[in-house]
């Protein structure tokens, strides 16, 4: 249940990486309840999972799949560059928190 736990604060993490560019070009109180909201789930599901699951593995999975997915999400609703070489990195992240989920 605590990896479950781990992917959904990762994926919190993700959509409130999102949220940020969301409250950066609307600025109103809709975009910043978001804000908090993706982030303190993140932050809720993260405390879940580190009831049982050890902190550098967790934080290194969470912080991994916020950071390629908000990569991820840039490119797709925001017009980021999708050059291979950021690809082939975002693809290094998600091979980074795969061997660690092997391993830990």
């Amino acid at each position: 249940m605590s990896w479950l736990f781990l992917i959904v604060a990762g994926t919190f993490e993700m959509l409130g990486v999102g949220s940020i560019n969301r409250f950066n070009q609307k600025k109103d109180n809709k975009s910043l309840f978001l804000l908090f909201l993706t982030f303190g789930c993140s932050f809720i599901f993260l405390y879940l999972a580190m009831k049982t699951l050890p902190m550098g593995v967790s934080y290194a999975i969470w912080t991994g799949i916020g950071a390629a997915g908000g990569a991820i999400l840039g490119m797709i609703f925001y017009g980021e560059s999708k050059d291979w070489r950021r690809m082939i990195f975002i693809g290094v992240i998600l091979a980074s928190v795969i061997g660690l989920k092997l391993i830990g």
